[in-house]
């Protein structure tokens, strides 16, 4: 007892500490009502605040964003105590601690592989699909979309305003001015940008000026990257450093305007190689000024590590109150792959986008000593001397003492001895460490040039970089091969050739092995990601102020345009297409757009056969979701399933967890089921013999049509509808029906549990094809 009573007095001061320490809560109410005043909003938070501070002065210190647009809320500094007090409040929907470091950035060729730009021309025309496609969507004209990122480079030729339109009506935001931006730098195509900074500040001190800069210019390169990609005018000649991928760059929605709202910094101390923080209160407040000041799309290539609740994910509560305006919101799934369950941002109200290749590589290949040729790739603008052989070692074979064995292949930073690698090619493999940063260990060891081989698990997928010495990466198996022939030989030798861009490579598209998987851990009836888009070296606008590789201070190279991998990257492509869409279709929701995205999206490559994944295996729909992207087949897609923000409440009110976030909507006793929200896809986890799904769909196509039901089973499972044929007499009819989706008896007893299976249906009418896919496990 004694031994008790003198560890309890021990933890109290402990337990005390934890309820003092203070951090930023976000506090949620909701949908505002519109009653009120902006500055009675804020005088209502202050208010609120009053209640658990012991002053105004306080009060008012601790608040740093009263949301009051859209979002009604306020993010704060405070205990545990004073955060779980309002968390207790009846009007109070939702308190969550904002962590450090929960979000980051998910970190040309595109248009023309997905048939919206002419393989043979600069610019475009009306006379092909494409060119028809984008005629009808005005390039964008008139569309406004929102890119919450690392700001904007506004120098860029990406963004001049040449030729664009006057700025919209609807347009209410403005040209936040600060070190090295300033109202001049807005124009036509940029019409708007803002900083949010007060919780980075919060938890890292006053931002350092030669890290970032204290405005909407991005230091970085990340926010250029995915700003030209979804709206950059058209640049002729534009190439990575080195000439790679020479061509016309543009964004899908060339006549788009944009509106930037940077939202994420450099770490302190940290390279930006490393990747930058985005803070959860900061984003809350851009998408509600960006919700206020009138986007019609929002691009956000940003997510957590790990999935996240909606009830305390900033970014889904924050898409919902877009979605009742309407806004489009494409979100990058996450780099987190390819184990499954990684994937972020998987509210259904979010269009959720995954990474793949395109049809184009940068060819570099090794000559070893015994005459061997291995492809390899690269966008690296050194060149080794031509037709010089160099000794070629093994990076384990060449490291001071003391390195550990399981990373003695890895070339990480002073791993290799200088007295070994001087004037040689140096093999490092994939693994820990920055693909960038072996090729900087390489140099400051003396070699030449180095080999970055595949691990086993990047399989067939290569990602290029600007390395600062004569460089090519290999797949795992070449890079055996070279390992072998080094084994073999007491002298080994090799050379690298300069790279040459290639295009219509097969097959493609294949998925990136970064990007995440499903299953939707959060709710896994919801199937994610939604879609794929290219995300595999990709060539856009960058940050004069940012070296391609982004180790500042040790690469000084300068670039205009970079080539990027991410499913941040891919995200844009399809915010792009939202863009062009909603030009095309003023009056369809955000919840049609999804749709029609999806249900038109593509599963073959061009060698005609299924997407595959980074190992060369058919991929599945936790991968690519309802396939990749086809902009031109989306603009007429024949039917369409479409939900409304109230439906997303009810979808809310059925999964739980959580208040009412409408003051005008209460959740009805007995809410439909979760499974019956109208999504473009289905998904099943652990089906206990069978389930019945309702689905609605709207005809968008001919005004009379008939559409057929038909299906591809998952394995063990029968899928039917009833009816199995739907007849419309009218644009904007609507109809219902059944899916009765039972696992047969023998599938019963052979399951693995937690096993998912893969199939798909289809609606239609000899001229659409209305294809979503079905994932189902067995319980």
């Amino acid at each position: 007892m004694k031994t008790f009573f003198i560890f309890s007095l021990l933890l109290l001061p402990l337990l005390a500490s934890c309820a003092e320490r203070k951090q930023v809560y976000i506090v949620y109410f909701g949908e505002h009502s519109g009653e009120k005043a902006l500055h009675e909003i804020e005088d209502t938070h202050h208010s609120y605040l009053l209640s658990v501070k012991e002053t105004e002065e306080e009060a008012r210190a601790s608040l740093l964003y009263s949301y009051k647009h859209s979002i009604n809320g306020f993010a704060a500094v405070l205990t545990q105590d004073e955060a779980s007090q309002l968390s207790e409040l009846e009007e109070v929907v939702s308190v969550w601690a904002s962590h450090p470091k929960k979000y980051s950035m998910h970190t040309t060729r595109s248009w023309k592989f997905v048939g919206i730009m002419e393989e043979e021309e600069r610019h475009w025309t009306s006379n092909k699909m494409g060119g028809d496609f984008l005629s009808k969507a005005r390039f964008g004209k008139d569309i406004i979309v929102g890119v919450l990122d690392s700001g904007v480079w506004p120098e860029s030729k990406s963004f001049s305003d040449e030729g664009m339109g006057p700025i919209p009506k609807s347009w209410k935001g403005i040209c936040q001015s600060g070190p090295g931006f300033n109202s001049s730098h807005c124009n036509r195509k940029l019409i708007g940008a803002r900083y949010y900074l007060k919780g980075f500040e919060h938890n890292y001190g006053p931002l350092n000026a030669s890290e970032d800069y204290q405005s909407p210019r991005d230091m970085d390169g990340h926010g250029t990257h995915t700003s030209s990609t979804v709206a950059g005018r058209l640049v002729p000649k534009a190439s990575a450093m080195g000439g790679f991928a020479r061509g016309t760059a543009s964004g899908g929605a060339p006549l788009a305007h944009l509106a930037i709202y940077k939202v994420c910094w450099a770490i302190p101390g940290q390279s930006k190689a490393d990747g930058n923080t985005c803070f959860e209160e900061d984003m809350f407040a851009a998408i509600d000024d960006a919700i206020g000041d009138g986007v019609d799309v929002l691009s956000i290539s940003i997510g957590t590590s790990h999935p996240v609740n909606y009830t305390s994910d900033g970014i889904s509560l924050g898409a919902l109150h877009a979605t009742k305006k309407n806004i489009v919101v494409a979100c990058s799934a996450g780099n987190s792959g390819p184990a499954p369950a990684t994937l972020s941002n998987p509210a259904p109200w979010i269009i959720t986008v995954g990474a793949s290749s395109l049809d184009r590589a940068f060819v570099s290949p090794v000559v070893l000593g015994n005459g061997i040729r291995l492809e390899g790739e690269t966008v690296t603008p050194s060149k080794l001397e031509e037709n010089n052989m160099y000794p070629l070692v093994y990076a384990a074979d060449v490291i001071n003492t003391g390195v550990p064995k399981d990373m003695a292949g890895q070339c990480l930073p002073g791993s290799l001895s200088p007295e070994k690698v001087k004037g040689k090619i140096v093999l490092c493999m994939r693994g820990s460490g920055l693909r960038i940063g072996k090729g900087m260990e390489v140099k400051r060891a003396g070699g030449v040039g180095f080999i970055l081989g595949n691990s086993a698990a990047n399989g067939i997928e290569i990602a290029c970089d600007a390395h600062v010495l004569p460089a090519t990466s290999v797949l795992y198996k070449d890079a055996n091969r070279i390992l072998k022939y080094i084994n073999s030989t007491k002298h080994p030798i090799a050379t690298i050739i300069p790279p040459r861009t290639v295009l219509h490579t097969k097959p493609a598209p294949f998925m990136a092995s970064f990007s995440s998987r499903g299953p939707n851990v959060i709710d896994p009836n919801i199937l994610k990601p939604d879609i794929t888009a290219p995300g595999l070296n990709i060539l856009a606008a960058w940050s004069e102020a940012d070296p391609p590789t982004k180790l500042n201070g040790i690469d000084h190279r300068v670039a205009q345009y970079n080539i990027y991998s991410g499913t941040s990257m891919s995200c844009p492509h399809v915010a792009a297409a939202a863009a062009l869409l909603k030009a095309i279709h003023p009056s369809w929701s955000s919840a049609a757009i999804r749709s029609a995205l999806m249900t038109t999206a593509e599963i073959r490559n061009n060698l005609d056969m299924p997407l595959n994944d980074e190992s060369g295996n058919a991929a599945t729909p936790f991968a690519y979701g309802s396939g990749h992207f086809r902009p031109t087949k989306a603009a007429d897609p024949g039917l369409v399933y479409d939900a409304s923000y109230r439906d997303y409440l009810l979808y809310m009110c059925s999964i739980g967890g959580f208040k009412d976030v409408d003051p005008k909507f209460k959740c009805p006793r007995s809410p439909p089921k979760a499974t019956n929200l109208n999504y473009p896809s289905i998904a099943i986890s652990k089906l206990n013999r069978a389930i019945t799904i309702k689905r609605t769909v709207t005809n968008v196509g001919a005004g009379k049509s008939i559409y057929f039901f038909t299906s591809k089973p998952p394995l063990g499972i029968s899928v039917k509808a009833s009816p199995s044929m739907l007849f419309f007499d009218h644009v904007g009819q609507k109809k219902s029906f059944t899916i009765t989706v039972k696992a047969r008896k023998e599938m019963l007893s052979k399951h693995d549990k937690d096993e998912y299976v893969f199939g798909w249906y289809t609606w239609t009418d000899g001229l659409h094809t209305v294809r979503s896919p079905i994932a189902v496990s067995l319980a």
